[in-house]
């Protein structure tokens, strides 16, 4: 698709143009004998350009050359540079609500619900970028795609759809596994990459800026298909799972095992436990060291700065940050800012926390002790109400107030929706809150994930977790009668390291091997797994 910009002579008259049209030639023009061919062409060019009675110059912008341009800016972004996407959509399209859309892929289904349809050549190229940075999970792909152990598993897929999970579903249907996938996020989802998924054959239900009322659709639309039983659930918040149980109790109680990534998640299905609701076996692997390590921290280290960096276009040097909770996504989160020069301070609620934030160099404090004079807010906790609308009142202007915790509930935003308050869009997922008195604190991504609602993650990070989720469907999937109970587990160590060595290649790593006698004064098998379950790494 072109996309056209328009450029009228009266808009030359006024100087609105730039580069070579910076000024406007006489048509009239005598060259003088010693230009050299060069200059008088350029003066031809441009003397035709501005010819009257053209009124109108038209530029015609190759897609593919502007899709390099904006490569680097994520899908969730992009509008954020008020900048044409390379997928080419246009505002009345964007008015217009998939649901109400009859698209079908070039095989004829319509078993899907994305944006648009035609963008799914950019969005295959999404994806074969984001293969070449997530080396474990393809060489995952390579070993086990003879043996395929998913063979017969009909999984429900509800987390952020962005390239890097498109190459886990391809993943998980190459390992024989049926899937339908819809979005944890309404604004995490890459709609290029959901269309080309779409057109690949998978039953895809999301797109970038669902409501509430479409993001629960979507999954339903996932859960309830005619002659598709679900039997497995990976999820990203325990909100396919939640719908489930509450609207299909028959069809949860048939299912073999469910993966949960995220601390909400996990926390959902504790409770469930304890409770005696969970009739399945679960598996956590937010808590297992591959994914709480590489995810929460080293990911989150880099993208809080591309996030913040993207919306606001903040300068980080000499800014007052306070970080809300000091769990593995508030450690990588401090370390980056400090990094730039940044004077950080965290809010604790743990003694343990709150020492190796002490430790580490930052001052602990209360968030109400400091909240007048803070440039930049980030919750970190996963916990409820952390900032609240009388926090945001003291708030000076100008103040940046934003979530990487995986609930929206961390910033009471709905405390916010008030008439004395005026919100201001300034562009997407950055919102002005204005007090009657002229003060504005920016609110990002409305409080929901700010790192994959305004930018994206390391694609390598994702591989280690995507790699992790998919060993942990096979393990539940084929694990014989009576080896997990109605309860939630954490993933097998053995597995873990496994994830982790097949990551290692990348970087030329070469592991040293245990002697008969080292492996038999520390009790260990020579292949591991090499430390125990309690181990802190």
């Amino acid at each position: 698709m072109l996309i056209e910009s328009k450029m009228s002579e009266a808009d030359v008259e006024n100087g609105d143009h730039v580069g070579l049209l910076a000024q406007k030639p006489n048509p009239g023009l005598k060259f003088d004998k010693k230009l050299s061919e060069t200059e008088r062409s350029t003066r031809e060019m441009r003397s035709v350009a501005f010819a009257k009675p053209r009124k109108e110059i038209k530029f015609n912008l190759n897609p593919a050359r502007t899709k390099l341009h904006t490569r680097s800016i994520s899908q969730s972004s992009t509008d954020s540079y008020s900048s044409p996407s390379y997928t080419g959509s246009s505002s009345e399209e964007d008015e217009v609500n998939p649901r109400d859309k009859n698209q079908k892929n070039t095989k004829g289904s319509s078993d899907f619900c994305v944006k648009n349809i035609d963008n799914a050549a950019f969005g295959r190229r999404e994806i074969e970028i984001a293969e070449q940075e997530m080396p474990g999970l393809m060489a995952l792909r390579r070993r086990a795609e003879n043996d395929k152990p998913l063979s017969g598993a009909k999984i429900i897929g509800c987390t952020h759809i962005t390239a890097q999970t498109a190459v886990l579903v391809e993943t998980l249907a190459a390992l024989g596994a049926s899937v339908r996938w819809a979005a944890c996020n309404i604004y995490s989802t890459q709609n290029e990459v959901a269309a080309a998924l779409a057109e690949a054959g998978f039953p895809i239900y999301a797109w970038k800026g669902e409501t509430e009322e479409d993001f629960w659709w979507c999954i339903d639309k996932c859960i309830n298909s005619e002659g598709w039983q679900p039997n497995m659930i990976l999820d990203d918040g325990g909100d396919a799972t939640h719908l489930m149980l509450k609207r299909y109790p028959a069809m949860f109680n048939m299912i073999k095992g469910i993966v949960e990534e995220s601390v909400t998640g996990v926390h959902r299905l504790y409770q469930l436990s304890k409770s005696g609701k969970l009739t399945v076996p679960a598996m956590n692997v937010n808590d297992s060291v591959t994914k709480t390590k590489f995810d929460n921290l080293y990911s989150c280290r880099e993208s809080i700065l591309d996030a913040l960096k993207r919306t606001t276009d903040v300068m980080f040097g000499g800014k007052q940050i306070i970080i809300c909770g000091y769990g593995e996504v508030g450690k990588g989160c401090a370390s980056a800012l400090k990094g730039l020069g940044c004077n950080v301070l965290v809010s604790e609620i743990d003694p343990i926390c709150a020492l190796q934030a002490c430790m580490d160099g930052f001052r602990v404090t209360r968030l109400e002790e400091v909240v007048k004079s803070i440039d930049i807010l980030i919750t970190c906790s996963g916990n409820k109400n952390v900032v609240t609308r009388n926090h945001m009142d003291k708030m000076k202007t100008g103040c940046i107030v934003c979530n990487m915790g995986h609930s929206n509930t961390e910033i009471d935003v709905g405390s916010l929706r008030t008439p004395d308050l005026t919100w201001e869009k300034v562009r997407s997922q950055v919102d002005h809150i204005i007090w009657p008195d002229g003060k504005r604190i920016i609110l990002l991504a409305e409080g929901r994930l700010v790192n994959l609602s305004c930018s994206s993650v390391p694609s390598f990070v994702v591989s280690i977790t995507s790699a992790t989720q998919g060993l942990a469907l096979i393990e539940l999937y084929n694990a014989p009668q009576g080896r997990y109970k109605q309860d939630v587990y954490l993933l097998p160590k053995k597995m873990d390291e496994y994830v982790a060595s097949l990551h290692l290649p990348t970087f030329d790593a070469h592991l040293t091997e245990l002697t008969d006698e080292q492996a038999k004064y520390l009790g260990l098998n020579k292949t591991g797994p090499f430390k125990p379950n309690y181990y802190r790494y």
